[in-house]
């Protein structure tokens, strides 16, 4: 026989000792650079120490709130002052009224309330302030007392968010 035919009738294995050892490491390597998605309902949060269990007594801090109601609603106008028709964008004329609220104070003009604004603010001037628009109100009535409350001094003012009306 020649040596062609010796290794012809050879059997031939594949080790598979090196193969397995492989994927274990393949295995091992993936689950230390696995990365885990952190949970979306957890959030962390940076809470208060003067507030909860703890047995200080901490003051509740006192927030300027104001509430904005419209008493007339007033005519709709395309922005080039013509009567609204049902399509794109629209303004109120004059006739809108807007009722602005502070505590018990209620009043129809921006100045008057915002000189009472920027009387609380005075006051305590670490004091947070609230807008509470209610349904009907819309983004530039909000924006002008907005505008009041910052010029006012108010750094800390939050939103109060819609009602649910039935």
């Amino acid at each position: 026989m020649t040596q062609l035919s010796e290794i012809q009738t050879e059997k031939h294995e594949l080790e598979m000792t090196p193969m397995i050892d492989v994927t274990f490491l393949l295995l091992i390597f993936f689950m230390c650079t696995l990365k885990f998605k952190t949970l979306e309902g957890k959030l962390a949060a940076y809470l208060p120490k003067d507030v909860g269990v703890n047995s200080d007594d901490s003051e509740p801090i006192e927030k300027v709130e104001i509430l904005l109601q419209v008493v007339t609603e007033g005519n709709k106008l395309d922005p080039y002052g013509q009567p609204w028709v049902g399509d794109g964008r629209f303004i109120y004329d004059n006739t809108r009224v807007i009722q602005y609220s502070v505590g018990a104070r209620k009043t129809n003009s921006l100045a008057e309330i915002s000189k009472r604004i920027a009387d609380l603010h005075k006051q305590d001037d670490e004091r947070p302030a609230t807008i509470d628009a209610r349904p009907g109100v819309v983004y530039g009535d909000v924006v002008k007392i907005l505008d009041e409350a910052m010029t006012a001094g108010f750094t800390d003012i939050t939103f109060v968010g819609a009602y649910d009306v039935k």
